[in-house]
């Protein structure tokens, strides 16, 4: 399986969360995919206001209920090649 085809889902999906759920979280109570941290950005030019983007994590662990402990955000490797 070439894993540069996977999408980000993909991967999220097939080598992310198993590892996750092996090292003892709970899928239904402590992890949560897609989760909104914080509103975005307010940009106000005369009367007209504009959101930019919401920021999100790909998944989040909670301790507890409403209690985040870590976030997990799947990022693109790029190799750089350097003479």
């Amino acid at each position: 399986m070439d894993k540069k085809k996977l999408s980000e889902t993909d991967i999220i999906s097939k080598f992310i969360l198993p590892s996750v759920e092996d090292a003892g979280w709970d899928s239904i109570l402590q992890i949560r995919q897609e989760v909104k941290l914080r509103d975005g950005k307010v940009i106000v030019r005369g009367q007209l206001g504009v959101r930019k983007t919401v920021k999100s994590a790909d998944v989040v662990l909670y301790h507890k209920p409403n209690i985040p402990l870590a976030v997990i955000e799947m990022v693109l490797a790029r190799v750089c090649s350097r003479p």
